[in-house]
């Protein structure tokens, strides 16, 4: 269930309810709201483990700033695979991890990053082209230990997603 509260200013004449609009805008600019959220118990240890895995650092681009950096499930943890191990975990940067989640890139099971193909033939700014189609056929940064390195099985799976939907 959900609740939508609409205002009503057709009573109002226009220059009055300009005003009414303006006020109530200004007010909700001001105005905080407290709401209960829900997430999982995991998030924070799967975060820390998975990102000191790749020795702190975006695992596509190399970015190693801790607050841009978030612990990208391979699998997500809804499913029966998706399991918070470090094995089904990538340390992406925020646009990555986006991108990854979106499939606009994808990652296969020999560790190589593609791009989708109409993203790489779209024309745009600097970031479209050094952030995303610059890492075409890339091989991603593995962590060190190589018990740490993504879970092969879990990549093809997500590859083949990634393959779909483009």
């Amino acid at each position: 269930t959900f609740t939508v509260a609409v205002d009503d200013h057709s009573y109002l004449e226009k220059e009055t309810a300009d005003k009414a609009f303006d006020s109530l805008s200004d007010l909700h600019r001001r105005t905080y709201l407290t709401s209960m959220v829900k997430y999982r118990l995991h998030q924070r240890s799967f975060r820390e483990r998975v990102i000191a895995a790749y020795q702190n650092q975006c695992t596509l681009c190399k970015l190693k700033h801790q607050e841009l950096l978030d612990a990208a499930h391979i699998i997500p943890d809804k499913e029966e695979l998706g399991q918070p191990i470090i094995q089904n975990g990538l340390s992406l940067c925020k646009i990555h991890h986006a991108a990854f989640d979106k499939n606009i890139l994808g990652i296969t099971p020999d560790y190589i990053i593609k791009v989708r193909e109409d993203v790489l033939e779209e024309i745009d700014g600097p970031m479209l082209k050094y952030g995303l189609q610059s890492l075409e056929n890339n091989k991603i940064i593995l962590p060190r230990n190589k018990n740490f390195w993504p879970d092969r099985d879990r990549l093809a799976m997500r590859f083949d997603q990634f393959i779909s939907r483009a």
